[in-house]
Parts: C-alpha cells; structure tokens; sequence
C-alpha cells in the first residue's frame, strides 16, 4: 500500500477504523445471520417434514441421495439419514472455501466471488421454501458460501497496511459480526419456522442474504480493489524447506487429526443437541408476563451469544496469567477445548439421567452445556488458528491454514456419521459416547504436542 493511500485510508476513518470495516461487518454479520438461521431449522425440517413417507418421495434427487447413503451405511430409518445429509451440507461448507479463494485469487477477483457468492446463496435459501428443490438449494448453498467465505475474511486484513496495529483489533470486531449474526438467526428464522411455517423460516434466511449483497454493494468504493493475480517468476528460487519447517508441516498434520475429532464432537450441536432440546427438554416457562414453550430453535442462539459474552472474560483470564507466568501454553489450551466439549457432554449424561421415565429434562441442563462447550471452543478455535500462523513455513502458511480450516470438513463428515447412533442408544451412552471422544483427543493433542516439542516454537 502507498503512502498515498494509507493517508486516504486514514481521512476516511470511521471510529479509528477504515469504513470499509463496518460495510464488512455489516456484510458478514447478514451473511452469517441467513447461514445459521437455516442451519437452526435443517434437521428439524427433515426428521419432521421432508424426509417423512409421505413427502419425500416428491423431492428431486431423493432417490439417489438414499441409494448413496444406504450403500454407504446400510439401511437408515429417517433421523439417521436427517443427521447424514447435515453431516454432508456442514462439512462442504468447510471444504469449498478452497475452491473459492482459488478461482478469486487467480481469475475472478475477490470482490466479483462474494458477489457471485452472495447471489448463490440468497438464491439457495429461497429454493429451501421449495420442498422438491431441497437438494438443488444445498448445493447452490455449498458452491455459494465457498466463493463468499474465504473472500470476506481476506478483504479485512487488505484494509491495512502492513503492520498496522489496528489489524487484530479488526479482527476481534468482524468475528462479533459473525457471533451477532449467528445469535440472532435461530430467534427470528427459527421462530417464523417453528411457528409460521418451514418456508416462512428459509424465506427470512434468503432476505437476510440479500440484505447483506446490498451492503456490500452500497460499501464496494470503501473496500480495497483486488490485486491483480500473481504471475509466476522464473527468476524466483524456491525456498527449501528445512528439517524444523517440516517437523512443523508433520505437527499440524498430525493434529489435524485430533482436531477433526474436536469438531465431529462440537458440531453435535446443529444435530443431536438440536433433537435432544426438540424431544427431550421440558421448554415450557411460566413468568408473570409470558408463559408458553420456548422454540427449540432459540437454543442454537445460545453458543454465539456466549462466544462475545465470555471472549473478554477469557482474554482477561489469560492476560492475569501471563502475569504471573502461568498462562497455559497453546497446545495446552487446544487440550483443555477438547476437554470442555467432553465435560460438556458429561452434562448431558446427568440430564439423561434427569429426564428419567418423563423424558423431559430442565432448560437449565442444556444453559450448562453451552456455557461449558462454548468455553471449549475459545480454548482451541482462535487458539488453532495461531498456532498455525506460529509454526508454518512461511512459504506454505496459506495452503496450512486452508488445510486447518479442513478439519471442520472432516469433522463435521464424522459428527453426521455419530449422529446416526443417537435413535439406537440410549441417551446416557450416546452422550458418554461423546465425552469419551472428544476426552480421548484432549489427550491426544496434549501428548502430540509435548511429543513434537512445539513449545520451542512457541506453542
């Protein structure tokens, strides 16, 4: 960046940051809002509705979807096949950013992808009204969020020039987009679902897409313009990778594996948590001005409500650490967020018990659960992201981080998989299942770490 334009950036300021920043935030907070309100309705939608007899069999692809699943798993009654295909849709999510950031990076630019992207989408979610387009919509939704995703974040970091102080600060304030986004959807698309009508719900998803285009629209003159793509070199010497690049490159593989199991056990919560707080929870709540059930869907809004009221409260814990010299290293705190998600799921085990011969557990049995997973997700989810940007070879750190993003593929595959035990176990076990999952990589990632030595490098 010039001079020139670092001096224009810093006329144009708004509350000490480009306006772009805000056009972003906006963008990216609609963005999420239309992601996780369809992703509050999705298996509801299908184990109550599209999957049944008598409706599935007039949905475009059906049949195909079914033989694939049952050659795959077997035979699969409907909530098994319900928690499979959101196990797909969430794990594609996470794998065609590669895709995206690709085809920005050297054809298309990445203002052109998230317009792309956000048209896809919006498109998607008014298609998921349509019963018999259900399939079409989740692709349209997959290929949608893989030319959009990867492109907004990179367009932040472009605001900046290098060394910019401000740069994490911007950061920490996108990712409130995100979590603001993501707490609102389940209110309001999973009300008008649950309430009005699954199309109402899907609907709303689609306008808060657009809603989102058009403030990206309104802020293009504040966003940065594209690079143009990079040409390769031939008078470029390629740097060779030394014997601690690869020890790193061999760490993170490794620990993607752990991490995969993180995120099969985390994601349980768009799934079986989502049935558990539908079948299993006493929602009813009788206050002096409003009595009545509370919508299952509202529990989704749980996790990022809590994410931006407990991030001060774990940076605090980690600055009076770091006082005193005790503040944990970063593979210890990725151990302890793979030790929240199992603890987490203990809970659930004693709300099993709750729910005894009634069935129906207290409300207060899933607050527990989401205080302490999402306690679990600050602990290894930013934190995995430093690690990578800590240990990688520069030369490779983009391709490192994209394959770290990728354990999210891999491990929501897996939670889709785990989630098609949940009719033929009792609840107790299939929770206990889980916390012996997710406790298993706790250690793993503790012993892999101290194995590999990565607090040499400062992990």
């Amino acid at each position: 960046m010039t001079a020139t334009t670092a001096t224009a950036r810093r006329e144009d300021d708004l509350f000490g940051h480009p306006r772009g920043l805000s056009f972003l935030f906006g963008t990216e907070m609609w963005e999420r809002f239309s992601y996780y309100g369809m992703r509050a309705l999705l298996v509801l939608y299908m184990v109550k509705h599209l999957l049944q007899p008598e409706n599935r069999e007039g949905v475009v692809g059906y049949t195909t979807v079914s033989h694939f699943l049952t050659w795959m798993l077997g035979p699969l009654e409907v909530q098994p096949m319900a928690s499979q295909i959101y196990g797909f849709y969430t794990g594609l999510v996470y794998l065609t950013p590669i895709l995206g950031g690709l085809i920005a990076d050297r054809w298309l630019g990445r203002r052109r992808t998230v317009v792309i992207g956000a048209v896809l989408m919006a498109v998607g979610h008014f298609l998921m009204a349509i019963p018999s387009l259900f399939f079409f919509a989740l692709l349209t939704l997959i290929l949608g969020n893989g030319a959009f995703k990867p492109n907004m974040s990179s367009q932040v970091g472009m605001l900046y020039a290098p060394g910019d102080e401000r740069r994490d600060r911007a950061y920490s304030i996108f990712y409130v987009g995100i979590n603001l986004g993501a707490f609102l959807a389940p209110l309001v698309c999973g009300t008008l679902g649950e309430a009005w009508g699954w199309h109402y719900g899907f609907g709303a998803a689609g306008v808060g897409m657009v809603i989102g285009l058009c403030i990206y629209l309104w802020g293009t003159r504040h966003i940065p313009l594209d690079n143009p793509p990079k040409r390769n070199d031939a008078t470029t010497t390629p740097t060779s990778l030394t014997k601690d690049d690869w020890r790193a490159i061999t760490s993170l593989l490794v620990l993607c594996i752990f991490v995969t199991f993180f995120w099969a056990t985390y994601e349980q919560q768009g799934n079986t948590i989502a049935l558990w707080a539908d079948g299993y929870t006493d929602r009813h709540i009788n206050l002096l001005f409003w009595q009545g059930d509370i919508p299952t869907t509202w529990f989704q809004a749980f996790n990022p409500f809590m994410i931006f009221a407990f991030t001060p409260l774990v940076v605090t814990l980690w600055a009076w650490q770091a006082k005193r010299g005790k503040e944990p290293s970063t593979i210890v705190k990725m151990s302890l967020g793979c030790l929240g998600v199992a603890l987490a799921n203990l809970v659930m085990v004693g709300a099993a018990w709750d729910a005894g011969a009634a069935s129906k557990a207290s409300a207060l049995w899933l607050v527990a659960y989401f205080a302490i997973i999402t306690t679990g997700e600050l602990y290894l989810s930013p934190i995995g992201l430093s690690l990578v940007s800590k240990i990688a070879p520069a030369s490779l750190i983009s391709m490192l981080m994209g394959l770290w993003l990728a354990t999210s593929f891999t491990g929501n595959f897996v939670a889709g998989y785990l989630g098609t035990f949940w009719e033929g176990m009792a609840k107790d076990q299939f929770f206990m299942m889980i916390a012996a999952i997710a406790g298993a990589a706790a250690v793993a990632i503790f012993v892999v770490g101290r194995f590999l030595h990565l607090e040499r490098d400062g992990a």
